[in-house]
């Protein structure tokens, strides 16, 4: 049929035959090991792009085993499976299983060879997050963008360095001008001339560049607080606490441990907790229950620890107690003052350092994590601030502004954030440094305004967020310490810079392509010439 345009045939499944798996065996297995690494794999692209002896450096001073104690494992593994980690938004122990199946994971952390032996137990990933904090980690990403190396080859200094040695200067040629008082009058000239030289500034370089300026909210792992839930664990706990006591003393008998009640108060909270539809009256009165008997387990506690003459307690175990009892001296606040807000609110027995962020969303009105605030220019992510107590984000933008300088040298030209960072403030030292802000002016609002932030320019670092929320794992933050957790983060901004860094390499793959096209196609007709050869030559062994 000539009117008719054939179909292009396309194969959507592999045509390999089945085979029964009575069949299969590990022997006859074919495995791919004989062949040479895909150069365009991600991790291969990857790991060329990153400095791994920077970094290393890095991760190395945070051990100080230097002179005494066993050496640690190769920097290059450890920083590698942090990064697979959270570019995968693995756990623990299914990034130690991948990089042990993974060839090119294998590759990317440093290994010469496959080995199917796994690199390193997952319990130490708890140890590594401890070792890399927020600085560290934000380091590594400065590193990694070769903004710090950038600065030192352009001779920028990041540390406004010039205008600590003003000082100091000033004072030399001072000292030298009072010692000279034998010298000549022309000498003296000379030498003033000289200061005079030697104190000039150097002129601060032009305004660059854009800067996006948002703030979020990282939620933790961690189930919905409610009032009368916190303290049904804290009393469960404080009985935990009281059996710890009672198991140190052998000489106690049967009848002086302490009564908790601990099968009424368990049946009291489950009375109100399982109901569908709870009315107020119900909440508060299951609450003022639990909050005497959590009273009697605190006093009953600080009662048995005067049979000792050093707190028995572990470490963890002592925290908890401390925790209980800030829980329910708040708890007892707001029970007695009809109130529901109270300065620095535990909202988790096992992670106190967890605070709620009023958001104001429309799904989510209270976030219950760390709140950060993160800048972006021309695509790079940077951590700017994380704080567990809720914060003003307008009082946070100038220090935003100096990072910027201290990394690039010299102040943004243009800054375009949220009506919250746009107070008068802001706006006046904005303008004294020459920065153009573009935002919502101050005032009533006007049909026609030259610089008001369109929706779309504001859109690179709302995709950060979604990005790094459902692709990455900050939606859910699973670390439960203060300090693995703000790594985890940290290390969640990290894998962004990353993904941009693969996207570059191959941005750079396709622009060499589209210039040096005619060589690139002889290149591959060569290639299958020699792949043609061999493959006669190979016919020709095996026939005769």
């Amino acid at each position: 049929m000539q009117g008719k345009m054939a179909k292009a045939q396309k194969n959507r499944a592999s045509k390999t035959p089945y085979v029964s798996p009575n069949q299969l065996s590990l022997v006859g297995f074919e495995s791919p090991f004989t062949k040479h690494l895909n150069p365009s794999n991600r991790w291969v692209t990857l790991s060329k792009q990153i400095p791994w002896d920077t970094i290393a450096n890095v991760y190395r001073k945070q051990l100080n085993n230097e002179t005494t104690g066993a050496g640690g494992i190769n920097p290059r593994v450890a920083i590698g499976a942090v990064f697979i980690k959270h570019l995968c938004d693995l756990s623990d122990k299914e990034t130690i299983l991948q990089i042990q199946e993974n060839i090119y994971m294998q590759y990317f952390i440093g290994f010469s060879s496959y080995s199917d032996e796994p690199v390193f137990d997952s319990s130490l990933f708890v140890d590594l997050r401890k070792r890399l904090g927020v600085q560290q980690l934000n380091e590594i990403n400065e590193r990694i963008m070769g903004i710090l190396d950038a600065n030192k080859d352009s001779g920028i200094d990041t540390h406004n360095k010039s205008e600590d040695t003003q000082p100091k200067q000033e004072n030399e040629s001072k000292e030298s001008i009072a010692s000279g008082d034998s010298l000549e009058n022309g000498e003296q000239d000379a030498s003033m001339n000289k200061a005079t030289i030697t104190t000039t500034t150097v002129e601060p370089l032009p305004n660059k560049g854009e800067l996006l300026v948002d703030a979020t909210a990282c939620p933790q792992d961690i189930k919905f607080p409610t009032d009368l839930n916190l303290l049904n664990d804290a009393r469960e706990k404080s009985e935990e606490l009281i059996d710890v006591l009672y198991a140190k003393v052998n000489t106690w008998d049967e009848k002086d441990k302490p009564r908790t009640y601990r099968q009424i108060a368990r049946k009291e909270y489950l009375k109100v907790a399982q109901k569908k539809h709870k009315t107020r009256k119900q909440i508060r009165k299951a609450i003022r229950k639990q909050l005497a008997y959590l009273n009697r387990n605190i006093k009953i506690i600080y009662r048995l620890l005067t049979h000792f003459k050093q707190i028995p307690y572990n470490k963890k175990d002592y925290k908890y107690l401390l925790v209980i009892q800030t829980l329910y001296d708040q708890q007892k606040m707001m029970y007695d003052s009809k109130t529901h807000t109270v300065e620095h609110r535990i909202v988790s027995i096992h992670q106190p350092h967890v605070r709620p962020i009023v958001r104001g969303k429309t799904n989510a009105y209270v976030e219950f994590g760390a709140k950060i605030q993160v800048s972006i220019m021309n695509g790079i992510t940077f951590l700017e601030d994380l704080s567990w107590e809720a914060f003003n984000e307008g009082t946070r933008l100038m220090s935003t502004i100096e990072n910027y300088k201290r990394r690039f040298g010299y102040y943004p030209q243009k800054v375009m954030a949220d009506k919250i960072y746009c107070n008068r403030e802001n706006r006046a030292k904005l303008k004294q440094l020459g920065i153009e802000l573009r935002a919502k002016p101050l005032g009533r609002p006007k049909l026609a305004v030259d610089n008001h932030v369109r929706p779309g320019e504001r859109n690179p670092i709302e995709g950060k967020f979604g990005q790094a929320k459902t692709t990455y794992g900050m939606g859910r933050i699973k670390a439960r310490l203060q300090q693995t957790s703000e790594s985890w983060i940290a290390s969640i901004v990290l894998v962004l810079n990353l993904v941009n860094l693969i996207g570059r390499a191959s941005l750079c793959l396709l622009l060499m392509f589209r210039q040096n096209r005619v060589t690139f196609i002889k290149w591959l007709v060569s290639l299958h010439q020699i792949q043609t050869r061999s493959q006669k030559k190979i016919g020709w062994l095996t026939a005769t």
